[in-house]
């Protein structure tokens, strides 16, 4: 079984990434009833961090325990502690991760720390602005690299800026093929608009599975 490594790490933005783990932990809208990705939360340790909105998650592994071949996502949230020295090997393991073809998504302030990792200095990305990058990651050198989109897949990494949880769980779901393309589109245009009509519409694309 593959999973969906979450890191986790004080202050972590918590909606940043809930629509994209709450959907492949359940799987509910998958092409199989069965398909479901389990979510795994990684940590510099096991010691208990607290996120933005005052949740406490116990990681349920550390960072070393992470292996490639167990991989189907790394998830990487946006937080306001990404300068700490502690986080420097999990920026570690997303090199060897994408190195072995494991999909990797980071949003927010995960693509500033891999910014400064210079782990965007060669491939296509975004973020919440060049000029986000340019100020905050003095060893950025990927400005030529930088897109102004909503959300970037180089073809191993996904990146977003702060606002682009749906689109980033969007591609997430695309990229690990979990969900058909009528009840992907359904879904997403369901929590982008509220319209009723596109819950409906997912209902009915999911109904034939």
């Amino acid at each position: 079984m593959k999973f969906a490594y979450v890191y986790v790490l004080d202050t972590l933005a918590d909606w940043e990434l809930g629509h994209v783990t709450a959907e492949l932990n359940s799987g509910q809208y998958f092409r199989r009833p069965d398909g479901r990705v389990p979510v795994r939360t990684v940590g510099a340790s096991r010691e208990p961090v607290t996120t933005k909105g005052g949740f406490t998650i116990v990681p349920d592994l550390s960072v070393d325990d992470i292996r490639p071949g167990t991989c189907a996502v790394l998830l990487l949230p946006g937080a306001d502690t990404w300068q700490d020295p502690r986080h420097k090997p999990i920026l570690a393991k997303t090199a060897e991760l994408l190195d072995s073809g494991c999909l990797v998504a980071a949003i927010c302030g995960a693509t500033a720390a891999l910014a400064e990792a210079g782990i965007l200095d060669n491939r296509p990305h975004t973020s919440n602005s060049l000029e986000f990058l340019t100020l905050f990651c003095p060893n950025y050198k990927g400005a030529s690299f930088y897109r102004n989109e909503p959300v970037v897949d180089d073809g191993s990494l996904i990146t977003t800026g702060s606002a682009g949880a749906l689109p980033l769980a969007r591609q997430v779901m695309r990229r690990l093929d979990v969900m058909s393309e009528d009840a992907l589109e359904a879904w997403y245009n369901y929590y982008s608009t509220g319209e009723a009509g596109h819950f409906y519409a997912l209902m009915e694309a999911v109904s034939g599975r």
